[in-house]
């Protein structure tokens, strides 16, 4: 089978390809899992942690991709909860213990980092971490809602808000956009705030109904209730603990920050950024619970993510592209047919 794989640490930047073209022989899945065969797989922001060492695999070399779709073309001797021919989805969860705390577990393992991802023509997962896709979505349309979309969800469980809340969404990628739809639909009165470093995402929130788009560090029209970041930096984290309004929620969803402008947490304030009981959380991971939840909200409302395509072979060229921002939705790899 072709894959992409990791086979070293390093900066995902114009001087050398991260990830190499190769071919593997396919896998053979054990007595619970299926196998897979891969038809697209999204490009999350979590890869350039691996990649650079942010949330390092424990083991190289590895096939990198967490947000896959295809179908079921084989099983494993007691595997029997997904008939062969049907179509599955996998996230960011590779295996835990089951239980609705399985994200916070030791035994929690990442798919793509832990295990072979969906990089790939063919991944084998435990069956209880594969989900039906809702018949209305494409493959592609699929994929960015398995982990940013799934996430996303969590997240904005998270923050606790209301319908006619004011939410703040800092960063809008291929969560953020994901996510103000969903909102959108389960809390139609609440106005979204979007806080974003480019003028081409500030512009594509508007489009998709946020009732204000600004800067990062830009006062709102009105003080929000819960802000969720999902950027890689630190500045929207001191930036939104200064927006929210007392007794507000800042939903703090990345895996790994990176260390580029962590010197301006060095500001913060107490009296200005924490007191009047705000509050700080952070989303760690996904459960298998969240996936299939998201699943069944995303078929009900036809929630169509914006997808931009690659084929396989210019995964580089989709991290580099997604290292660099400017984002209108998801990036999505073709694999199979």
């Amino acid at each position: 089978m072709r894959a992409m794989i990791l086979e070293a640490i390093g900066p995902v930047d114009e001087r050398a390809d991260p990830l190499r073209l190769v071919h593997l022989s396919r896998p053979v899945p054990g007595d619970d899992e299926i196998l897979v065969r891969v038809s697209v797989c999204g490009v999350c922001h979590t890869e350039l942690d691996e990649i650079e060492g942010r949330t390092p695999p424990p083991a190289l070399p590895v096939i990198p991709g967490h947000e896959a779709v295809g179908v079921v073309v084989e099983r494993g001797e007691n595997a029997t909860r997904h008939e062969l021919g049907s179509r599955v989805g996998i996230g960011w969860i590779y295996k835990s213990t089951g239980r609705l705390d399985e994200n916070l577990s030791s035994e929690f393992s990442a798919t793509g980092r832990d295990a072979d991802g969906g990089y790939a023509e063919y991944l084998r997962i435990h069956e209880n971490y594969a989900y039906p896709i809702p018949e209305c979505f494409t493959d592609a349309e699929a994929a960015p809602l398995l982990c940013a979309g799934s996430v996303g969800f969590r997240a904005l469980r998270l923050t606790g808000i209301e319908n006619g809340q004011v939410l703040g969404l800092t960063g809008f990628g291929g969560s953020g956009h994901i996510v103000l739809k969903l909102t959108r639909y389960l809390f139609p009165d609440s106005p979204v705030f979007v806080f974003a470093r480019s003028g081409t995402e500030r512009q594509f929130a508007l489009d998709l109904g946020a009732k204000w788009a600004g800067g990062t560090e830009d006062l709102p029209p009105e003080l929000p209730h819960a802000i969720i970041d999902t950027t890689p930096a630190w500045l929207p984290v001191l930036a939104a603990l200064n927006n929210l309004r007392a007794g507000g929620r800042l939903v703090i969803n990345a895996i790994r920050k990176e260390d580029d402008d962590k010197t301006v947490m060095r500001d913060i304030d107490y009296a200005t950024h924490l007191w009047q009981e705000k509050e700080i959380k952070t989303v760690a991971n996904v459960t298998a619970n969240d996936i299939s939840e998201f699943l069944e909200i995303a078929g009900r409302m036809e929630l169509r993510p914006e997808v931009e395509l690659y084929p396989l072979e210019r995964a580089n060229d989709a991290l580099r592209d997604l290292r660099r921002g400017h984002m209108r939705g998801a990036k999505v790899l073709t694999i199979s047919s």
